[in-house]
Formats: structure tokens, C-alpha cells, sequence
């Protein structure tokens, strides 16, 4: 029996696996039919992040890997022709004369590349040494950008870093689980089954929803407040204010270990409960209930996802919760403190490496002018070559083919044209881009619809590197599968036009541990401290968590802040009071309805593994949107009536699921459908792109629309045409 211990590729609970393969007695692996390998998927037990559980995107991975595989590269010369395929070196140096040509005739800024949190680090790593050390731009995005970005914001102006400062064990030692702006249960299972399980067995546990829709998380829960999309911030400084009348505050760390309580405290007395309540349309008894939860409670533990993320405030959202944490000195020991669930596998690596357009590695900025000379100085490049710039994030992109300021856009790994918001406006930009190069391992996705060169990268399943999950734990994940085709790594492509542009000392890489190596040392002493991994020990040791600084035997560190220092320059926490502005397009009587979105159990983003995956495409088939029955009756829908759904930027149609789990004046709709899979169910066709200043992570979470049903509309036609 051939066994690989390795890490699901889907989101950031970073489940362990186990690949099988039942050898023949000569010891060869088994294949079908077609020579492929026979590859079956079970949870590993020994992965201490997931005990052994997987769901079921995880336990059918491998359906997906071989199927509608980009495997040589391909050229064009306008978007009207069709693909040919062409050599390696035809296709690397039609780039490279591009890249030289931009950068002579428009400068660097020119240059863009958005990025995954599919990546291994390794890709994340040479990505960055590429386009902000050897090129000289900080225009390198990621997808985590619309994912996670405001967690990074919040972390770093609250508590000085970025990092989850809890673990998983903590969802087994809490006295209360507060879980806002998550479907954990659908989003992140295995997280939930933890959780459950524990709750299950220990009722004096409570756990709180805080969700618009009537999700499974939300039916696990002892006090679900459904409340309304954009009044987060408006619940927390409701508690906040609570806990402070009832004196339920932890003065003594407040005093020693925080700044700025006292003009939060001040910012909280406008927040009565009566205000609170009719501001996010629940009860006082309600909200009352969750502070009694929270003051009762030794050890909480908050949990979020993209509900508060993907916000046009998303980073006073964060913030705002993790104030109730420091006003109570709910962070830093076991079982408490506020964690953010990463959207995918190595966001997390991601952030480590640098991969969003403000950062460089090892949890650095761009515009520390000490941070920069670190690592050009490590990088071996000259001094001032990295730019103090932030590099445009992925909607700066978009702006830029708008304006004819981005010239070559280079795109690996992920999927915007079914991803990013205000879609219409997205497409027409991308059809304006001089030069788009996408390396992705599928084909076709709806990007490559938009691309002039295609180039194929080795899936999950072929790669070796290492990955983040959101508890901080690294895990070596080891390729165990031959490339298809002429696929090739993401860091080798990326090093290889590195190497071509005249980088040879900077890619003299031979392999993904060379590389990791490397990476480590920039995070000696940083926060992200992974100087004392590599791949060799991860093999040994298993998943470790960071830091672990070169030198330490230990197996990382559970928790971080559990001395009560902070990451600032004082070593102290930092209140951010904000007073609540809502949503940046509300409902009005032109658009009276609040569309939200989000992922389903079965399925991962915009589909490109689980749509090619039997039992995922067969549990969720179509898309759809839910409907309250009260305004379902209002408009004359019934369950299963195609509905009209239109925003100030498009329209879709959808088949109406009529349920009273989602809150009357909201409606619901999954994210995933491209026009590969579903006509006319884009539902980024109707989200707009107004971004959190702080993280500019655009909310993606909701947009005003209308209603109307496509037959009550037709049969209305066809009358009004009859009486004429």
C-alpha cells in the first residue's frame, strides 16, 4: 500500500489527508482504465488540526485532478483567434520580450500579477522576489484580497501583527463560541465538527450565531440574532456597552496591557441597548442575552469569516470585536480570543510570503523603509529597487486596463472573471488588457476566455511545498502524482522568466525545499518567526506551528500574546472605537432588497475543482436564491419561480427557494456559478466594488436589488399586448 500524508487544497481549515493507493505485487501503483492512478482519500489521523475528520470536498479531491487539464502551453495573438500550442521557450520568451518592452516604454508600474491562495508558499515566495524585488513593482495581488484582507488590517492595528492568536484546541476549551459573519458548519466543517462535538457533551457550553440567514451553524446555537447585513459593528459596541454598565471589565489589563479605552469607552454610550436592538432589528432581551453569555463566560472564543471581511468596513468590523476581547482580557489564554477562519489553504502562507500588494515577507511593509532595505539587502538587489509604493490591489488592476495604465497582467491560479465584483465592468477590462498571461492547471475556466497566453501549472496533487492554515500550523504537503502533460510548477515558471529577464543569482533554485529555505530566513525575528522549519524537519516532525525560530526543539507555539505583549512598539493592544456607517449601498425604494452571498457545503468557489467532481456537482446542482415567504407573497413568487434579480450594475436569474431561514428584506445567493456551469447566475454581476479603506477588501457580502418574477413579468407583457 502506497500512503501520502498530506493537506486538502480546499479551504483554511487545512485538513490532513491521507492518499492511498493499493499496490499491485510487483509493487506498482494501480491505474484505470486509462493509466491513471487509482488515488482514494481518507482523513489523517495523526494531523493534529483535523483528527482524522474531512468533509466531503476533501474525501473527493481526487475525482477532479485529471479532468479538463490544460497541458501544453498556448498562444494568441488577439482575444477573436484561437489557441495554438507552442513550446515552453516560445511562450517564456514572448513574455519576457513583453515584460522588457513594458517596463522600456511604461515603466514597472505597468507590470501586475494577481495571485492564489492555492499557492504553495514556495509559489507565493518567488512570485514576490519576481515582481517586487527583481522588477522593481509592488503590483502583485491575490485572491486573498477579497477573502481575508481585512482580518490582516484588524490584526495589525489591534494587536501590531498579523496571526490568528488562537488555535483549534480552544474550540474544546471555550465557555463560549461567538460566531459572527461565518456559516462555519458549510465553510468550514471540520472547525465546526470540533466544536459541536464539545458542545454536545459539555451543556453548560453556549454557543452564539450572529447571521442574517438561518444557517446549520446557526441551528447548532443557543441564541441565534439574526441581524441586519451591515450592523455588525453596531451588536458589538451594543455589548461593549453592556459589559461596561455591568462593570464586567477586566480593568487591571486594561490598564496595563491596552491604549485607548477611554475615548472607546466614551464612543459606546451611544450605543443603548434600545438604539442597538431597532438598529439591527432584533430584541433587547436578545442582545442583552448575548452579553450575558459574554460577561458569564472565563474563556470566549469569536470566530469570522468572510461576513465581516468583506466589507466596505471590514477592518472596523474586526476591530470592533476584538475590542470586546481586550476590554474583558478575553485573548491570550486558552480557550478565548478572537480568530479570524482563513478563506483558503495558504492565505495564511500567503500573508507570511508577502503576497498582498502592501506587504513583503515575513510579515514586513512596503512603505518601512527599514523593511525594505532588509530585503533587498537579502535578496542580493540594488538598494531602492523595491518600491515604497503599495502596488495596486486587484481592483487597481481592473482601474488600470480601464485606463490603459496596466499593460501586461499576468494571472495564475485563481479565477477572477467569475470572482471579483461588479463582474460586466471586470470582463470589459479584462478584454481591454494589451497581454494577459494565465497559469492555471484547468482549461478552460472563464479567465482563460480573457487570456493570450496560456500556461500549464501542476495541480495539488503534483506539487510539493508547504501550507499555512488558519490556526498557524505549517504542513509539508508532498507531490505524489506525475505532472500531466508539460505542466510545470508555479515557482519554477516564476523563477524560469526571472532567470530570462537576467536574475540568474536570484533563481538559482533546484528544488521547492531550496526555496523554502530561503524563504525561512526572512522570517527570523519577525512575528511569522518559521526560521527553524524546512521541509526536511516538517517531513520528520509533522505540522508545526509558528513561530518556531531556528535553534528551538519545541513544536511551535499553541498560542500567541500569552504573556499579554502585543506586537506594537509599547508592547501594548490598541482600542479602535468606530461608530457604525452601515452598508455602502443600502436598500432603497428603488432596490429594496439586500442581497447577500456565500459559498455552499459541496462546493469551493467558482467551481473549477467541484464542478468537475461527481458527488459536489450532484449535492448542489443549480444555483438559486432564497426568499422570505413574506416577501416572496408580496411579489407573487412561489418556490421554483425563476426570479429576475437586478442591482445598478446587472441582472440574473435564478430559480426562488422560498424559506423562512433567511430574514425578511435580505436575500441570499451562492457564489460559485460562472458561466461555465450556470446561464445567467453570475452572482457577481450584481455585487459592486466599494472597498474597506483600511484592507480594501470590497464587499462582496451585499448589494442593493430588486425582485421580480420572470413569469408574473411575462404574463403581464402578454396581457398588457392582449388589451392593446
Amino acid at each position: 500500500m502506497k500512503l501520502i500524508q498530506t493537506l486538502c487544497p480546499f479551504c483554511g481549515v487545512g485538513c490532513g489527508l491521507e492518499i492511498v493507493s493499493t499496490a499491485t505485487t510487483d509493487q506498482e501503483i494501480k491505474r484505470d482504465e486509462q493509466g491513471n492512478p487509482i488515488w482514494k482519500v481518507r482523513g489523517d489521523r495523526q494531523h493534529p488540526s483535523s483528527q482524522g475528520m474531512v468533509c466531503v470536498k476533501g474525501a473527493t479531491v481526487t475525482e477532479s485532478i485529471r479532468r479538463d487539464r490544460l497541458l501544453h502551453p498556448m498562444i494568441r495573438e488577439t482575444l477573436d483567434q484561437p489557441f495554438r500550442q507552442v513550446s515552453w521557450d516560445e511562450a517564456l520568451n514572448l513574455m519576457v520580450e513583453r515584460i522588457q518592452t513594458v517596463q522600456r516604454d511604461y515603466g514597472s508600474d505597468a507590470l501586475s500579477m494577481y495571485g492564489s491562495g492555492q499557492f504553495v508558499t514556495e509559489d507565493y515566495y518567488i512570485a514576490q522576489k519576481l515582481m517586487k524585488g527583481c522588477l522593481g513593482t509592488n503590483n502583485f495581488d491575490a485572491n486573498s484580497r477579497l477573502c481575508m484582507s481585512s482580518a490582516v488590517s484588524g490584526y495589525v492595528q489591534s494587536l501590531g501583527s498579523d496571526g490568528p492568536p488562537c488555535c483549534y484546541e480552544d474550540l474544546e476549551l471555550t465557555d463560549c463560541a461567538f460566531i459572527v459573519g461565518s456559516n462555519t458548519a458549510e465553510c468550514h466543517p471540520i472547525v465546526f465538527n470540533r466544536f459541536a462535538k464539545y458542545h454536545k457533551k459539555n451543556p453548560d457550553v453556549k454557543l452564539i450565531v450572529v447571521d442574517p440567514r438561518y444557517t446549520p451553524t446557526a441551528e447548532a446555537a443557543d441564541l441565534h440574532l439574526p441581524i441586519r447585513p451591515g450592523t455588525d459593528i453596531d451588536l458589538f459596541n451594543g455589548i461593549g456597552y453592556l459589559l461596561l454598565r455591568w462593570g464586567d471589565i477586566d480593568a487591571v489589563f486594561i490598564d496595563e496591557c491596552t491604549r485607548n479605552f477611554q475615548q472607546y469607552a466614551q464612543l459606546l454610550q451611544s450605543y443603548t441597548p434600545e438604539i442597538v436592538a431597532k438598529r439591527c432589528g432584533i430584541t433587547i432581551e436578545a442582545l442583552e442575552t448575548a452579553a450575558r453569555y459574554w460577561q458569564q463566560s472565563k474563556r470566549i472564543l469569536s470566530l469570522w469569516s468572510m461576513g465581516l471581511n468583506q466589507s466596505s468596513e471590514g477592518t472596523a468590523k474586526v476591530r470592533s470585536l476584538i475590542n470586546l476581547h481586550l476590554m474583558t482580557g478575553q485573548i491570550g489564554k486558552a480557550g478565548c480570543g478572537p480568530f479570524s477562519l482563513t478563506g483558503q489553504p495558504n492565505a495564511m502562507g500567503g500573508r507570511e510570503a508577502g503576497g498582498l500588494a502592501h506587504l513583503l515577507p515575513g510579515y514586513r511593509f512596503v512603505n518601512n523603509p527599514q523593511h525594505r532595505a532588509e530585503v533587498e539587502q537579502f535578496w542580493g538587489i540594488p538598494e531602492g529597487r523595491i518600491s515604497p509604493t503599495p502596488g495596486r490591489t486587484v481592483w487597481d488592476m481592473i482601474l488600470g486596463l480601464e485606463q490603459d495604465e496596466v499593460q501586461f497582467l499576468w494571472i495564475a491560479a485563481t479565477n477572477p472573471a467569475v470572482s471579483l465584483p461588479d463582474l460586466e465592468r471586470t470582463k470589459a477590462a479584462l478584454l481591454k488588457s494589451p497581454f494577459t498571461v494565465y497559469q492555471e492547471a484547468y482549461y478552460p475556466t472563464e479567465t482563460s476566455a480573457y487570456a493570450h497566453v496560456l500556461l500549464p501549472a501542476t495541480q495539488w496533487s503534483e506539487k510539493t511545498g508547504v501550507m499555512t492554515n488558519s490556526e498557524r500550523r505549517v504542513t509539508y504537503c508532498p507531490g505524489f502524482d506525475q505532472p500531466l502533460g508539460e505542466a510545470r510548477h508555479d515557482w519554477e515558471i516564476f523563477a524560469e522568466v526571472g532567470r530570462r529577464l537576467g536574475f540568474k543569482e536570484q533563481f538559482a533554485f533546484q528544488t521547492s525545499a531550496d526555496v523554502y529555505a530561503e524563504f525561512v530566513q526572512l522570517t527570523s525575528g519577525r512575528p511569522c518567526d518559521m526560521s527553524g522549519l524546512s521541509h526536511d524537519r516538517l517531513q520528520h516532525q509533522g505540522p508545526t506551528q509558528w513561530p518556531c525560530p531556528a535553534g528551538s526543539t519545541e513544536p511551535g507555539r499553541q498560542r500567541l500574546y500569552t504573556d499579554n505583549h502585543f506586537a506594537t512598539p509599547d508592547r501594548r493592544a490598541i482600542f479602535g472605537g468606530y461608530h457604525s456607517k452601515g452598508l455602502a449601498e443600502p436598500s432603497d425604494p428603488n432596490y429594496p432588497y439586500v442581497l447577500t452571498t456565500g459559498r455552499l457545503y459541496g462546493h469551493w468557489h467558482t467551481l473549477t475543482r467541484t464542478g468537475r467532481t461527481n458527488k459536489t456537482q450532484q449535492m448542489h446542482p443549480d444555483p438559486f436564491i432564497e426568499i422570505h415567504p413574506k416577501d416572496a407573497g408580496n411579489l407573487g413568487i412561489e418556490n421554483g419561480d425563476i426570479v429576475e434579480v437586478r442591482s445598478r450594475r446587472g441582472s440574473c436569474q435564478f430559480p426562488a427557494k422560498v424559506t423562512a431561514f433567511i430574514a425578511p428584506g435580505t436575500v441570499f445567493v451562492p457564489m460559485h456559478w460562472g458561466t461555465l456551469w450556470a446561464s445567467d447566475a453570475e452572482a457577481n454581476t450584481l455585487t459592486h466594488p466599494h472597498a474597506c479603506p483600511d484592507s480594501r477588501q470590497p464587499e462582496l457580502k451585499a448589494c442593493a436589488v430588486q425582485l421580480k418574477s420572470v413569469i408574473s413579468h411575462q404574463l403581464s407583457v402578454i396581457s398588457q399586448e392582449v388589451d392593446s
